[in-house]
């Protein structure tokens, strides 16, 4: 009888445990759901209307995207967005990783010092350096242009990724740096062929965010770029909705579904490598 007992009630705790899980699920997926039938449905039956999908479906909203928003072509936004995107995980791998050798493997007069002060600029929110960072570009003739989306990138800005990098890299064996020196190898040289290589899944993981934060990236492009034809796939969803006009919230939902695409595709392409790399110690051969 206590059996039978404990049997019911580790039904009862599993069927309750699968209701919640498939409610916490149904509230994460419902944005989701609503986007997608938002995409389908005419501009005038998505404010304020209650149903999830419409009765009558229309493919409008996605190919009035191959008509351009204000005479620019959707596809010069994802071409812009793209090439911050990239040129953004190039400058965060190359920037971020050559530092964090540097505070992990190097040692350095006032290197504790310089590390407690990179950390101290996580506490400095974006919006406080946003004034000065302004000017100086300002001052510069820099307005209009990547470069003050991309610069920081290179000069190891991010101190998050600097600081992944670096515990990744404090906890590889010393010996293989001790057996490196030995064979008459430099730091340059260590970095490139031993560090690196072993520092993949924190590379990956620092891409992968970057990326994404890259190509969502709305208040940069905004403050710095003047001209439509160099805004991002952000700020061009921003041009579907007119003050001076009717707002077309179909063709800017379906653009949203679109916008998602490459970044799904850059997760899905390098997830397998975050894993694999996570499966192992991080030492091969």
């Amino acid at each position: 009888m206590s059996v039978l007992t404990a049997y019911r009630r580790k039904s009862a705790g599993s069927l309750a445990w699968h209701i919640g899980s498939l409610a916490v699920l149904a509230v994460v997926l419902y944005p989701v759901l609503w986007v997608i039938g938002g995409s389908l449905k005419p501009s005038s039956e998505i404010v304020g209307s209650l149903d999830l999908f419409p009765a009558s479906p229309i493919t409008k909203n996605y190919t009035r995207l191959t008509e351009g928003i204000a005479d620019i072509p959707i596809s010069t936004f994802f071409v812009n967005s793209l090439f911050l995107a990239v040129g953004s995980v190039i400058g965060v791998l190359i920037s971020c990783s050559l530092a964090a050798y540097a505070f992990a493997k190097i040692r350095f007069a006032g290197r504790n010092a310089l590390f407690a002060v990179m950390i101290g600029t996580l506490l400095l929110p974006y919006h406080v350096l946003l004034i000065p960072q302004y000017v100086l570009f300002q001052k510069l003739d820099l307005i209009n242009t990547y470069t003050p989306l991309l610069l920081g990138k290179y000069l190891a800005t991010d101190a998050f990724f600097v600081f992944l990098m670096m515990q990744f890299m404090r906890n590889l064996p010393r010996e293989l740096d001790e057996a490196a020196r030995l064979d008459g190898c430099g730091h340059l040289r260590i970095y490139w062929s031993i560090v690196l290589p072993l520092c993949r899944p924190a590379l990956i993981t620092s891409a992968i965010f970057t990326f994404i934060n890259s190509w969502n990236d709305f208040l940069g492009p905004l403050i710095y770029l003047n001209e439509p034809d160099k805004y991002t796939v952000a700020l061009g969803l921003k041009m579907f909705v007119d003050q001076d006009a009717v707002a077309d919230y179909g063709g800017m939902i379906a653009m949203s579904l679109v916008a998602l695409l490459p970044v799904l595709a850059f997760f899905m392409a390098f997830q397998r490598y975050l894993v694999d790399g996570m499966a192992t110690s991080g030492l091969k051969g």
